[in-house]
């Protein structure tokens, strides 16, 4: 495959023999969205043999695939000075603890205050393109209210790197969380498929088809018996969406403030699920050494495992 020049070309395997090409071009590229994937075709940059096909043509092995990507656009969003907590930063990487209450990346109606404003302001020009206009060096990330670590790329390479890490599950993610109720076993592994909820677009859910898989390790750090909550640390094997806000409101232990996958409610106030990305460990994509971060826990959440009993 080659993505030179903004052509990417692959030549299809056996084992996307059958594929519809937006899925397989969405498999080969995990750091495009789907919706951007899906433009590039509507725009006719992409071709079977030499043919401009739909999102829908399903490929055969040893057809030929081209896809022009376009010229990254110049963002029409602003760098804001916003101050960022650094956990890690040479010239191809960036890892940040990303504070409650802030937005990864800018989307309709809210395009001041993210994280991307910040990263822009504080790293210039040095960021990736490859994931589009909102999203300049971002190659993953975590809800508006979860704490915590997330990496940001500041060129192509290190983006496609850091990209089939994440892919492959080889990225180390350890986060802390305290949720509703006593966890009796000292540590277990949820493993189920997540997909859209049926019945509310906007949420996702634990699925019996259709969904992707999912699996958490969970491991209880402490137990508060008499307020009935516990303190846990989950290390994800995979990246879906909300997937430890579903899998532990299937086992019937949501994330205390989480106001979408829980309906009880607390004497706490905590602006959303407890929740913090500790620990972010990836190969660099330049050096190939192992690099871990680990972000200390917010304030809020430290006072808290402090007043439960």
């Amino acid at each position: 495959m080659d993505n030179d020049n903004n052509l990417f070309e692959y030549y299809v395997t056996d084992e996307y023999d059958g594929y519809r090409i937006d899925k397989l071009i969405s498999e080969l590229i995990d750091s495009f969205s789907r919706t951007y994937i899906k433009k590039i075709i509507d725009d006719k940059k992409v071709s079977c043999n030499d043919k401009i096909v739909k999102a829908s043509f399903v490929v055969s092995e040893n057809d030929h695939i081209k896809m022009e990507i376009p010229p990254v656009e110049v963002p029409e969003i602003l760098p804001q000075d916003i101050p960022l907590d650094i956990l890690y930063e040479d010239s191809d990487v960036l890892v940040v603890n990303k504070p409650k209450d802030m937005v990864v990346h800018p989307a309709a109606g809210h395009y001041k205050d993210t994280l991307v404003n910040a990263v822009m302001y504080h790293c210039k020009d040095n960021l990736s393109g490859i994931n589009g206009v909102l999203r300049p060096g971002i190659v993953h990330r975590i809800d508006k209210d979860t704490t915590g670590s997330v990496i940001i790329c500041k060129n192509d390479n290190a983006h496609q790197k850091i990209a089939e890490q994440l892919k492959e599950h080889s990225i180390n993610r350890v986060y802390h969380a305290i949720c509703y109720g006593i966890i009796k076993e000292d540590e277990g592994t949820i493993s189920t498929l997540i997909g859209r909820s049926p019945n509310d677009r906007k949420k996702m859910a634990v699925v019996q088809s259709g969904g992707k898989e999912a699996v958490t390790h969970f491991r209880v750090l402490k137990r508060f018996e008499e307020d009935s909550f516990t303190y846990i640390e989950c290390k994800l094997e995979t990246g879906r969406t909300h997937q430890i806000r579903v899998h532990m409101a299937h086992i019937g232990h949501p994330l205390l403030g989480d106001e979408v996958y829980s309906s009880r409610k607390s004497k706490f106030k905590t602006n959303g699920q407890c929740l913090h990305a500790k620990i972010l460990g990836f190969v660099h994509p330049t050096t190939n050494e192992y690099i871990e971060t680990n972000a200390p826990l917010p304030e809020y959440f430290s006072h808290l495992l402090d007043v439960l009993k």
